[in-house]
């Protein structure tokens, strides 16, 4: 396009090319003056020379220098002039020449073919019209003004078009060290200089890009975190975050999990849960057996307990016992983070099931999937999940085969059509272990340390009531790591003892810098409590007195129940006060009324509420009879005051029973403080051996 629109110019000023024997009339210099001039500069042929000029136009435009001869010897009447219009006004506007007719009248008109049909009768090409005004007019066109004179910028700007047209052909020229050297005329003396700058200043270069590079990366991984971070704060912007959650797993395989290792006889404890679920292992094994008679295999079992009663245990004991597939899942795995993701897979984990039925799907902490459904604006997709789960275990389709078990300790948040018959047909209750089965679990973990063959279990037992077996583990494990700190060669009672007050109550306090006088104000106090509670007919057994701090105490008297009591009588509950009592009676007797201490604020607390319940809700007092009064703001003043009339006299009745017993036995009360300041620490046999008046160095 650019060689035509150059050829094109050629054309129109091809008369200027001859230099100083062609010289334009005087009327055609003012028009040649009056327009925009081209030269070789603009064009982009300015670098070449004359014969490379002559060669260009001789090779490129054939006709020209014919049309250049032929012009000078017209001389200056370069154009005929008429008056006369054509005869149609397109040929007076545009004037082809192929439409002129003999009788046509002459228009104003080049009088020799253009060099640009010149070229296209040579190559033989298709017929054009070319065009031709029919009037001479002062065309604002730029016209080529060749001169054989070279511009005097020889380095100015040419357009690139040109340059690649030009030197197309020319090779790349890489200019070298040694040749620069030579350009530059670099005396000899200073060549290698010169190449030392020229390597220091590369390798600078290079370090500068390297640089640069390291910028630049270091800039991107800064707007990467900037951007996660954008995206994780719009993630916790409400009614954003169910859009920008992310998840893992989605489309992974739900494999399933033998337990093989794990059976019945690993379960300890808990034998009313075992044998519920001894029926389900029944249903999988033999499932005609129970089939025959029409009945129907349960669709789910709902395991509820406090935290660390075995519930997962069971539910593995249970796949072990069956040799059967065993799916595990935990609720908060369904809780994810894009909407919809949670009932897929509860739709995966059903279908991999049905495909392997019979089998075994548990479900630990169900309350996290399946909690009661609400209506809430910052999750309105958060009920998807559940209903796909209430859908899987009874919807339209049969799902038989597939047993689910499912373990929570907050029943009550989960959603009624979920416990509803049909879903969870058996609930069973895993409670914390009684005494019995305390031992039972003592004796299986202390089976897996090296111990002490005189240990009797049932003594840890019973000084552990309301442990789960989670924390009977933790206290074999304490005992074990408390002997191996001490250098022993085994788990002793001492060590399991230490570890059991380490759970109650704190690790003890060594570092605590108590004075001679505290130290025997709290020997007396705690020898107090063990006296009234060895001397009191209904009182528990004493296990253990100790002065050595602990957590929040100074020292306490620890009982052991002979046996789990489920209900109390008048008399323990009353003797419990009594023994409550006897640190405070114990001071006071001692060191007077005015030395009198804080320590017996916990006492004094568990007295309070044993007598404000035995008035309000065991029916234990004559004057109120045995009516129960829940709330007492509800109550009139008059029945206030009567409740605690009857808490304060019986407060009263036990502050003075603990006084006479104590007064009774004081030299038991004195000799029982002074071994507690001598060795600390006294178990149930050192306390009774002080007692009865015999000396402990013979143990």
């Amino acid at each position: 396009i650019h060689l035509i629109n150059v050829l094109h110019s050629l054309k129109s000023s091809v008369g200027s090319y001859s230099g100083a024997s062609v010289k334009p009339s005087q009327h055609q210099e003012n028009t040649i003056q009056s327009e925009p001039v081209w030269n070789l500069r603009e064009l982009g042929i300015s670098d070449l020379g004359d014969r490379q000029l002559d060669d260009l136009i001789n090779n490129v435009l054939p006709r020209l220098n014919q049309h250049a001869e032929s012009s000078a010897s017209i001389g200056p009447a370069a154009w005929r002039t008429s008056h006369l219009s054509t005869h149609s006004f397109f040929s007076n506007k545009h004037g082809f020449s192929g439409m002129t007719t003999p009788s046509a009248p002459h228009v104003f008109c080049r009088q020799h073919p253009s060099p640009l049909q010149a070229v296209c009768t040579d190559l033989q090409s298709w017929p054009v019209w070319i065009q031709s005004r029919g009037f001479k007019t002062l065309r604002k066109t730029r016209r080529l003004q060749l001169s054989l004179d070279r511009p005097a910028e020889s380095d100015s700007f040419t357009p690139s078009f040109m340059k690649g047209f030009l030197s197309r052909d020319k090779g790349l020229e890489v200019e070298t060290l040694e040749g620069l050297l030579k350009t530059k005329n670099v005396a000899d003396g200073h060549q290698d200089a010169f190449k030392s700058g020229f390597a220091e200043g590369f390798m600078k270069a290079q370090a500068m890009t390297q640089r640069t590079q390291d910028s630049l990366r270091r800039t991107r991984l800064i707007l990467l975190v900037l951007l996660l971070v954008g995206l994780y704060g719009i993630s916790k912007t409400p009614f954003l975050s169910v859009r920008f959650r992310t998840t893992s797993g989605l489309d992974s395989a739900v494999d399933p999990v033998q337990m093989k290792n794990v059976t019945f006889e690993h379960v300890k404890g808990i034998d009313e849960a075992k044998s519920e679920l001894q029926d389900v292992v029944e249903f999988l094994r033999n499932p005609q057996k129970f089939t025959v008679l029409g009945g129907k295999l349960p669709k789910g079992l709902l395991l509820v307990g406090p935290p660390g009663t075995g519930k997962t245990l069971l539910a593995r004991a249970v796949a072990g016992e069956a040799d059967v597939p065993f799916y595990y899942a935990s609720g908060s795995e369904f809780d994810e983070m894009f909407v919809g993701v949670g009932a897929s897979r509860i739709r995966n984990l059903f279908r991999e099931a049905k495909a392997n039925a019979p089998c075994v799907i548990f479900i630990d902490e169900l309350d996290s999937v399946g909690g009661k459904r609400i209506e809430s604006p910052m999750h309105p997709y958060s009920r998807q999940t559940i209903n796909q789960l209430l859908a899987e275990m009874d919807g339209f389709k049969p799902n038989e085969g597939v047993i689910v078990i499912g373990a929570t300790n907050f029943p009550e948040a989960l959603d009624n059509a979920l416990i509803r018959p049909g879903r969870f047909d058996m609930q069973v209750t895993v409670p914390k272990p009684d005494v019995k089965g305390r031992t039972e679990i003592l004796n299986w973990y202390l089976k897996k340390i090296k111990v002490d063959q005189a240990i009797e279990a049932s003594i840890i037992a019973r000084g552990t009531v309301g442990f789960s077996g989670a924390d009977l583990e933790n206290l074999v494990n304490q005992a074990a790591l408390k002997a191996a700190v001490d250098g022993k060669d085994m788990v002793t009672l001492k060590e399991l003892e230490f570890a059991k007050d380490k759970i109650l109550m704190g690790p003890e306090r060594k570092s605590a810098q108590i004075d001679k006088k505290n130290k025997q104000i709290t020997a007396y106090h705690e020898s107090g409590h063990a006296i009234v509670a060895y001397y009191t007919k209904d009182a528990m057994p004493i296990n253990k007195a100790t002065i050595m701090p602990r957590g929040p105490s100074m020292g306490h008297v620890s009982m052991l129940p002979e046996d789990d009591r489920w209900s109390e009588t008048r008399s323990q509950l009353l003797a419990q006060m009594d023994v409550s009592m006897g640190g405070r009676v114990a001071e006071e007797i001692i060191f007077g009324p005015e030395y009198i201490t804080t320590g017996a604020s916990s006492d004094f607390d568990s007295a309070t509420s044993i007598a404000k319940m035995m008035v309000t809700r065991f029916g234990m007092c004559e004057k109120l009879g045995v009516m129960t009064y829940k709330d007492l703001t509800r109550q009139s003043p008059e029945t206030q005051a009567v409740v605690e009339q009857e808490v304060r006299k019986l407060l009263k009745d036990s502050y003075e029973r603990a006084r006479a017993l104590l007064k009774s036995h004081a030299k038991e009360h004195k000799n029982l403080a002074d071994a507690l300041l001598m060795y600390e620490t006294l178990d149930a046999k050192e306390i009774r051996l002080v007692l009865e008046g015999k000396s402990l160095e013979v143990l």
